[in-house]
């Protein structure tokens, strides 16, 4: 089950000042302004809005829609480790590590972005994940073993998206679980996800001054280009930061609690039509990269 889940310096090279804020391009203009030599500070005025228009339309490169090509999509990092064994289900490699009974009931679950989980065995090689926040219905799984038992297949249904998302995505064993546990138990590598709706393969960027606005159709969230940590609305222990490395790259770095636990990246092709997208998780050590096509 996947629980799924500043830069200051003037003389700073150009990758930096394509960062440059509003607020920092107004002090380096004000710094320009008290030039004993008007020429030189006139020369240099003409640089700062060279560099502040290059600034600006390397923000501009990534608005629009971007949809994620699912053939593309590779995973990386250690494996999915369940065991479900006296009527209870062990997510050994969850985050914060996950234990309840296997009878089909919500449970209380801390540290995701859900409230309850319930585990429901329906035979020897299916069983039923489903989560729900505030008592509603956030995404509800069902994963199956195949009859030798290398593979399995997941059956997802995500309701946390404003249009319903569904899907199927694919494993294989790469570990056995103890004898007498379920047929689910070990561990297991993901190698494919498919969605049956666009939905959720979308993703909308929006440059606004000195920030991006990030959507997925569902939620969006907005931070400063500037490298410095914002609150997570959703997430008081969570800060995001975000900066343009140059014109075609764009960095976000996730901290929890003040430590960084993920980092996306967004790198463009020259020709703007194509973008390469590397999304890691530091807290499980797995990475996800894919290929998205602008949307005309």
């Amino acid at each position: 089950m996947r629980l799924t889940n500043g830069f200051r310096n003037p003389a700073r090279p150009l990758a930096r000042l394509l960062a440059t804020t509003e607020t920092e391009s107004y002090n380096l203009y004000t710094d320009f302004a008290h030039q004993t030599s008007e020429a030189p500070s006139v020369r240099k005025l003409l640089a700062l809005l060279l560099l502040m228009q290059s600034w600006t339309f390397a923000q501009s490169r990534f608005d629009g829609t971007w949809q994620m090509e699912m053939d593309t999509l590779e995973f990386s990092g250690p494996p999915e480790h369940y065991l479900f064994v006296d009527g209870m289900y062990h997510c050994e490699s969850c985050i914060p590590r996950v234990d309840v009974k296997t009878d089909g009931v919500d449970y209380p679950i801390a540290g995701y972005k859900y409230d309850t989980l319930a585990v429901h065995i329906l035979d020897d090689h299916a069983i039923k994940f489903t989560m729900k926040k505030a008592g509603k219905p956030y995404f509800e799984c069902i994963e199956t073993v195949s009859p030798d038992g290398r593979k399995m297949t997941e059956d997802f249904t995500n309701t946390m998206e404003t249009e319903k998302v569904t899907g199927k995505a694919g494993f294989t064993r790469v570990g056995n679980g103890p004898a007498g546990s379920h047929a689910l138990s070990g561990r297991w590598r993901m190698d494919t996800v498919k969605n049956a709706t666009r939905a959720g393969a979308l993703q909308i960027f929006q440059a606004t001054a000195g920030a991006m606005k990030i959507s997925d159709g569902s939620s969006s969230y907005e931070v400063k280009l500037d490298g410095k940590d914002y609150p997570d609305p959703g997430d008081t222990h969570s800060t995001r930061s975000m900066r343009l490395i140059d014109e075609y790259t764009l960095e976000e770095t996730d901290k929890t609690d003040g430590r960084v636990s993920g980092v996306s990246r967004w790198v463009i092709s020259k020709d703007g039509k194509s973008m390469e997208v590397e999304f890691s998780s530091l807290k499980r050590g797995q990475t996800m990269r894919y290929t998205a096509e602008k949307h005309p």
